[in-house]
């Protein structure tokens, strides 16, 4: 199952990442978007845990974090995809099922 998460909110990060970890039990394959205060949810440590993991797939809006102080990607900046929409829209195109937050 190919699963697309798009978060565009961070006060849905309990749901998203309990979401994401059930994903991860299951092996599926998981890409994630991050935009608007989405972007927020890499200042969560457990969510970043699971960025960095490798096992999901994780872009985010440039436009978002430029947006939003306090987004620091250089921990994360490896892992992580900075773009814009086209990832958005490439993520909903690949998947199997997409939830929205």
């Amino acid at each position: 199952m190919r699963f697309g998460v798009v978060v565009t909110d961070d006060t849905y990060a309990t749901q998203v990442i309990g979401i994401l970890q059930a994903a991860v039990k299951r092996g599926w394959d998981l890409r994630c978007f991050l935009t608007d205060t989405g972007v927020r949810l890499l200042n969560n440590s457990q969510f970043t845990e699971l960025a960095l993991s490798g096992q999901v797939a994780t872009a985010l809006c440039e436009l978002s974090v430029e947006r939003y102080e306090g987004i620091d990607l250089a921990a994360i900046a490896d892992k992580v995809v900075v773009g814009g929409q086209y990832q958005d829209a490439e993520l909903v195109k690949n998947s199997d099922q997409v939830l929205v937050f």
